[in-house]
Order: C-alpha cells, then sequence, then structure tokens
C-alpha cells in the first residue's frame, strides 16, 4: 500500500529551498577558502612566535659590522639560547650566543680597543650579540666555508682543525663532509635550519 504524505509532510519539504544549490555552493567555497586563510594565519603565527625577531637592533648593527647576513645571526642565537639572555650552559657557557668566559677574554683581545669586560657582562645582550658576532668572525678567517665556521662556534677551533686533516672528515682541507661529534652536527643543521626559517618568515637576508 502506498502511503501518501501528509499536508504538513509537504509543506515542511516547500520549506526546504531557501537558497539555490549554486549559492550553496559559493557559499561553501567562501567557508573553506575562509578556512585555510585562518590555518595559514595561525600557521604564521606559531611559527613567528617559534622563531623571534629579538633584538632587531643589535643584530643587525653587528651583522653588517661583520660583514654577516643577520638570518645567519638570528639562527645561531636562536639555536644557542632561544633568545634567552640570561641562560647557562652546563659548560658555564652564557647568555644569547653562548659564550664561555676564555673565549669572551679572547675575543676582546682581537677588539682595536683590548676590552677588559667582566664575564658577567656577558648577560647584557648588546654585548653577548656583539661579541658572539665577532667571534663568528674571527673564526671564519680561519674556516672560510659558513658550515666549518659554525661546527667551529660550536665544537672549538682545535677539534675542526684535526678534523680538516683527517680524510675521514674533509677531503679538501677546507670543508667537512663528516663530523666526529654528533652535537655537532645537529648543531650546524639546526642554525642553517633556522636561518631558512628566519629568510622565510620575515624576508631577511
Amino acid at each position: 500500500m502506498k502511503i501518501q504524505p501528509t499536508q504538513a509532510a509537504v509543506k515542511t519539504e516547500k520549506k526546504r529551498h531557501p537558497v539555490s544549490a549554486g549559492l550553496e555552493a559559493l557559499l561553501l567555497a567562501a567557508l573553506a577558502v575562509g578556512a585555510v586563510f585562518a590555518l595559514r594565519a595561525g600557521y604564521r603565527h606559531y611559527m613567528c612566535t617559534a622563531y623571534p625577531v629579538k633584538y632587531s637592533e643589535y643584530v643587525e648593527q653587528y651583522a653588517e659590522q661583520y660583514d654577516f647576513p643577520p638570518s645567519l645571526v638570528y639562527g645561531v642565537i636562536r639555536t644557542e639560547s632561544e633568545f634567552n639572555p640570561d641562560i647557562v650552559s652546563s659548560k658555564d657557557a652564557k647568555g644569547l650566543m653562548q659564550i664561555t668566559d676564555d673565549t669572551f677574554e679572547w675575543a676582546q683581545s682581537k677588539t682595536p680597543e683590548d676590552e677588559d669586560l667582566p664575564a658577567e657582562q656577558l648577560f647584557d645582550p648588546q654585548t653577548n650579540i656583539h661579541y658572539g658576532v665577532l667571534i663568528m668572525r674571527l673564526l671564519s678567517q680561519q674556516f672560510e666555508e659558513t658550515d666549518t665556521m659554525l661546527a667551529a662556534y660550536n665544537a672549538g677551533m682545535g677539534n675542526v682543525s684535526r678534523w680538516l686533516e683527517d680524510s675521514a672528515y674533509s677531503l679538501d682541507g677546507k670543508s667537512l663532509y663528516h663530523m666526529e661529534y654528533q652535537e655537532t652536527l645537529e648543531y650546524v643543521e639546526r642554525v642553517r635550519k633556522a636561518q631558512r626559517m628566519y629568510q622565510t618568515l620575515y624576508g631577511v637576508e
């Protein structure tokens, strides 16, 4: 037996078409586009929070003075301290760019002023960035390849010089295809990744 719809059901069915199918499709498309933009904005906000540009005045000043791209300096700071100026490592490296007392003393002796600042001055962001970038410049005078210079920043000049003389780590005496310390290998990779993120997020050199 075929059941006929009641009048109430017929009336309900007639009320189910307030918006045309074409308009519904446009609304759905607009919602989808809005969701995509919201996701992108949220992702960018998250990444900018993870890769901040703090102390930009000092980064740009000393990057220019010592001829480094600011993105590389940001990458080192982000990897070394995540922009915490008060951090001290287990090896007693201090501040934003994690400089030890001995390295700080050595770097000061290489400046025209031949300064004699106390180690506590490394907790000052401007001083730390100044000498951190100066140390990078001094290392780059000995190690021309950027990755090799970064390896020396992490593992020390003596270790990197030894690796360059060993065919197990270097084929040309200038660049490293392998590193004795996994920590140093990962350090260089992290700095380079952070540098690329700063270039992508902020368009800095």
